[in-house]
């Protein structure tokens, strides 16, 4: 009886905790909590807090939780492969949500439209990627590709790539951005150096490198905005 007791016990907690979320959404709650509701889906049965507090004292915060890799967390107690698959899943929907979302069919004339459209390509990522926006002489999007994914500091741009994506959509004008998975969005002295090398040979083809953007923890730097896309 006391088994059914406990039981009890935790299946009405579950009802409750669902519908404070379906009342107020996640405001308020910390991130056990938020991870307590996750794992409610893949853990049918008994007591997950304790789990999630582990999670978090672990990981350190909910984005660190959801940023550790399939093997990092199969390596806390209580995790096993349904729950690593969710945690995984859950950032990667986020991000194709987002990207589905960020639709321009007109003209992009700001660098927050660029931010809007390009972030979510970064959203949950632990290695460094690189991407081109491309567009026409009016500013009109025409396709956004992939250049590049490395390990962590390390994505290599090669100029040919870049060139060819560029020239494949008949672009006029392109935005590079890329990762910095070290949480700080500052260009280094290697982005800055790259970036005038693919500016000059992207003009050689009359095509304008109109920025280079660089995200890290949900911050942004424009290279343009910066001033660091002048001629030297």
């Amino acid at each position: 009886m006391a088994v059914k007791g406990e039981g009890g016990i935790h299946i009405g907690h579950r009802q409750r905790a669902r519908a404070e979320f379906l009342e107020r959404g996640l405001n308020g709650l910390p991130d056990h909590k938020v991870l307590e509701l996750l794992l409610f889906y893949a853990i049918p049965q008994g007591d997950v807090n304790p789990l999630a507090h582990r999670l978090v004292d672990h990981f350190g915060s909910l984005s660190g939780v959801f940023h550790a890799t399939y093997e990092q967390l199969l390596e806390v107690k209580g995790i096993g492969p349904n729950t690593a698959v969710l945690l995984q899943l859950i950032p990667a929907a986020s991000a194709r949500y987002m990207r589905q979302n960020a639709s321009f069919d007109g003209q992009i004339v700001d660098m927050w439209q660029l931010k809007e459209l390009l972030e979510p390509y970064f959203f949950g990522q632990r290695d460094e990627l690189a991407y081109l926006a491309c567009m026409d002489g009016k500013g009109k999007l025409l396709a956004t590709k992939k250049l590049g994914q490395g390990v962590v500091d390390a994505v290599h741009i090669a100029t040919r790539k870049v060139l060819e994506a560029a020239l494949a959509c008949n672009a006029s004008r392109v935005v590079l951005a890329h990762n910095h998975v070290s949480g700080v969005a500052m260009p280094s002295q290697a982005d800055v150096d790259t970036t005038l090398r693919l500016k000059r040979v992207l003009a050689e083809a009359d095509i304008t490198l109109a920025d280079h953007l660089i995200f890290a923890g949900g911050d942004m730097v424009s290279m343009a905005e910066s001033g660091l896309l002048r001629n030297r």
